[in-house]
């Protein structure tokens, strides 16, 4: 049971790390871009990859988490602790980010219908979603450094 619970522990981290990562780079980039039909055929999937991909991995983490600490034993030792700590800082950067991306989607989608430039709040909120990903991803970095490390 051990193996298997870790394998989705590392999978959905994996999963978690890389979706994240993956979809920042491309949102990124599209909105370097400044052009509302890159921009919102990529917020799309964006969005979709969230749902599918991000979500669930968001889910299993501390579910499989626990579940390998019962299964090894152990108790909230300082750095499962920080982990858990570093995790809920990520995630809470991640649900504003979670708006952002949806409003973007739309203010493009917008733009794209009507025929116009973006809206001067676009260029807000995704300096907001940059700056909100700034410390979930170093937080999600120092979450991979302390599992593999365990400093005790």
């Amino acid at each position: 049971m051990y193996g298997f619970v870790k394998l989705v522990h590392v999978l959905s981290a994996t999963l978690l790390f890389g979706t994240g990562l993956g979809t920042a780079y491309f949102m990124w980039r599209a909105i370097l871009s400044a052009e509302p039909v890159a921009i919102a055929h990529t917020a799309r999937q964006v969005v979709w990859a969230d749902w599918l991909f991000t979500t669930p991995a968001v889910i299993v983490q501390p579910l499989s988490g626990l579940a390998l600490m019962y299964l090894l034993g152990l108790s909230w030792e300082p750095w499962i602790l920080w982990s858990s700590a570093l995790y809920l800082i990520a995630g809470g950067c991640w649900l504003p980010v979670l708006w952002l991306q949806f409003r973007m989607r739309d203010l493009a989608m917008d733009a794209v219908r009507m025929r116009r430039p973006l809206a001067p709040v676009f260029a807000r909120y995704a300096r907001a979603w940059f700056w909100l990903g700034v410390p979930a991803f170093a937080a999600m970095v120092l979450v991979f450094a302390l599992m593999i490390l365990k400093p005790y």
